[in-house]
């Protein structure tokens, strides 16, 4: 019964839906898994909380998977779910063109961009992840690459290329399928252009959700969930900066001090704001194009 299930898992899915609802994976989302940094990082990750432990480890050749490659995870499991959703099988080796994938994260599709993207599947794949996040005692451990492999498919009539096969992780193929480990996020999210922003919103987006309270959490204990190398001064002011922006999708973020002196950031679903609070009628001109 394993050997058939395997079987089944290694099938090749052929990657074709488009305009799809984008979903991510919850667990990687709240702890520290990517590089924030587009320049390599060799440095691993080492993070612990009283209830996970991740260890991120970098390839000596290419460096650290960035929150950028992660995209293209995004988009593997957005494509796997639809296909359940639909009633599709699926499998962990999926199939696609990579201008296809190229547009549906929102790059461009020149010759840079295709090199860019085989960089960013060999750091997927070199990339070793250790953790215990998915283990009743903390003293099991789970060891993995994000993708197992890569490889681009040559047609053998022409000698071209006919696309890329990637193949996930049983570790994340399974976290896909299963759908309480899955949340919606906006189109929007591939605009963003900053590491810290990125991850701050996935951050933002697995605990803030559609409270009404919105959710507030410390900037120490944030630099701590980000693995950022930056110092604390650094991670406070690109903080700061991202905060008067305010231009994350559906959340208004807002830096208040805490109980101890302690800076604090308070998000909330900007649909959830109460009308009287300042920032609705900001966002109200901004929906109307008005200068603000």
């Amino acid at each position: 019964m394993a050997g058939k299930q395997e079987r089944r898992q290694l099938d090749l899915f052929v990657a074709t839906l488009t305009d799809l609802p984008l979903r991510d994976q919850r667990e990687t989302m709240e702890r520290p898994f990517f590089s924030l940094s587009k320049s390599p990082r060799f440095e691993p990750i080492i993070y612990e909380s009283r209830d996970a432990f991740v260890r991120v480890s970098p390839s000596a050749t290419y460096g650290m998977a960035t929150i950028w490659d992660a995209d293209i995870l995004i988009w593997a499991a957005s494509q796997i779910n639809e296909a359940q959703e639909q009633g599709l099988a699926t499998s962990r080796v999926i199939r696609v063109h990579p201008y296809d994938l190229l547009r549906s994260i929102r790059r461009h599709t020149g010759k840079d961009q295709y090199d860019r993207l085989r960089d960013a599947l060999r750091r997927l794949q070199s990339t070793s992840i250790e953790t215990n996040i998915r283990a009743k005692g903390k003293k099991r451990l789970a060891q993995f690459s994000w993708i197992e492999s890569w490889a681009e498919v040559i047609d053998d009539r022409t000698g071209r290329s006919d696309g890329i096969k990637i193949t996930l992780s049983e570790w994340f193929y399974e976290g896909i399928l299963d759908q309480q480990l899955l949340l919606a996020i906006p189109a929007g999210y591939f605009d963003l252009t900053g590491g810290i922003e990125r991850w701050l919103f996935r951050l933002v987006r697995k605990h803030a959700g559609k409270q009404a309270g919105g959710w507030a959490c410390p900037v120490a204990t944030l630099h701590q969930k980000s693995g950022s190398t930056q110092r604390p001064s650094d991670f406070r002011r690109d903080l700061r900066r991202i905060v008067k922006a305010n231009q994350l999708p559906e959340y208004h973020l807002e830096l208040r001090d805490g109980e101890r002196d302690d800076l604090v950031l308070w998000v909330v679903r900007r649909d959830k704001l109460h009308p009287l609070h300042p920032a609705s009628a900001v966002i109200a001109r901004r929906r109307r194009h008005l200068p603000v």
